[in-house]
């Protein structure tokens, strides 16, 4: 396999994990005879300092030449300002439209020995599985939005949510196809005692749902929806979102985990690389983390394990993919924490240390 992979660091600690993973690609190619040409290229804050703009032109015809994108993080103090003319997180979205990834999904498995790690008591944690599938392109995020002060000096603000028929049901087609291959059953998470939006939403999924005979729907409210990943997480298998709702409930679901540092994500969309497979986009669910950024302890398994989701679902590697998860379980299961896993009193791997332990893992030695 020859293929051309798009590297975007980002801000923050996204440098620092990204290095890491592409180690690890290193390792993968070395040891498998793959040949992974990378080029780095400018977003988020980092690309606004140099270039003026979150999404340079050049950055963005890269990607869309590329087999896939691999990115650590943007956004940080410095660009916190919601006033700003341009802000790394647009560039997030701009690049997601730009690509037409419109389905984000955030795999989350536990690994058995960092039950001790999560908020919730170990016998909640027993058999927890699911894959959450969150729209991408659309929604609150992309809709009309304003602000405006009227003639009694009020000021006013608004955004709006809104979704076609059919950007609903190419998300949940692609996680009814998802549920075929696991346990059968999709929660489609909506607010449609509420909102019309929502309605729309569970009318075009419950459609979608009747082409699926072998997979049994469940529509959950998004506030309930909530509550259970925190009192019934193992009875979820597929989740699937619009943009909102998918970004608050999976980063309450990463907390299951004891780190939002372990879980890795895939952007997906209809257009195919030059092997024939989605042209992704992969990065850590995590953000920027700017107080630990430059401390060489960030953790980079979210993004090394992204690194498997784009072996798996960009270049069809699944052997290969496969090799990278269990050497990272394997790690894990050693003891090997970074400092977000380890418990009071523990002792704690740099980001450079961790990833050498996983890439001796990948290669058969035990690390």
């Amino acid at each position: 396999m020859r293929a051309n992979i798009v590297v975007l660091p980002g801000d923050g600690i996204g440098p620092e994990v990204v290095e890491g993973a592409l180690a690890v690609l290193t390792a993968v190619a070395h040891h498998f005879n793959h040949t992974f040409i990378t080029s780095t290229h400018l977003m988020g804050g980092c690309a606004i300092d140099e270039m003026g703009t979150s999404l340079p032109d050049e950055t963005l015809n890269a990607c869309l030449q590329a087999d896939a994108v691999l990115l650590g993080a943007v956004g940080g103090y410095k660009w916190d300002n919601p006033d700003a003319k341009d802000r790394p997180e647009r560039g997030l979205l701009a690049l997601r439209k730009g690509l037409d990834l419109f389905a984000n999904l955030r795999p989350l498995k536990l690994y058995p020995e960092l039950m001790a790690a999560s908020p919730l008591k170990a016998e909640k944690l027993t058999g927890v599985d699911m894959l959450v599938i969150r729209e991408l392109t659309g929604g609150i995020y992309f809709g009309d939005r304003a602000r405006w002060t009227d003639d009694a000096g009020e000021e006013w603000g608004k955004d709006t949510m809104i979704y076609s028929a059919g950007e609903v049901r190419r998300v949940a087609e692609i996680a009814f196809n998802a549920a075929q291959g696991r346990r059968k059953r999709v929660a489609s998470i909506d607010k449609a005692n509420v909102l019309d939006s929502s309605r729309l939403w569970r009318k075009t999924v419950t459609a979608v749902a009747a082409q699926y005979p072998d997979v049994t729907l469940e529509h959950v409210l998004v506030d309930a929806a909530t509550m259970h990943l925190l009192s019934r997480p193992a009875s979820f298998d597929v989740l699937v979102a619009g943009n909102m709702f998918g970004d608050i409930i999976t980063d309450e679901a990463s907390m299951l985990s004891g780190s939002m540092g372990n879980l890795p994500s895939a952007s997906l969309g209809e257009a195919q690389n030059q092997h024939g497979y989605p042209r992704g986009l992969y990065e850590p669910i995590h953000g920027s983390a700017p107080d630990i950024a430059g401390m060489g302890i960030a953790n980079p398994i979210g993004t090394i394990m992204s690194v498997a989701m784009l072996l798996r679902h960009s270049l069809g590697l699944e052997d290969e993919a496969a090799a990278l998860e269990t050497a990272v379980a394997r790690t894990i299961s050693a003891g090997h924490r970074t400092a977000d896993l380890a418990r009071s009193g523990e002792p704690s791997l740099s980001t450079q240390e961790m990833t050498a332990v996983i890439v001796q893992n990948l290669q058969g030695k035990e690390g």
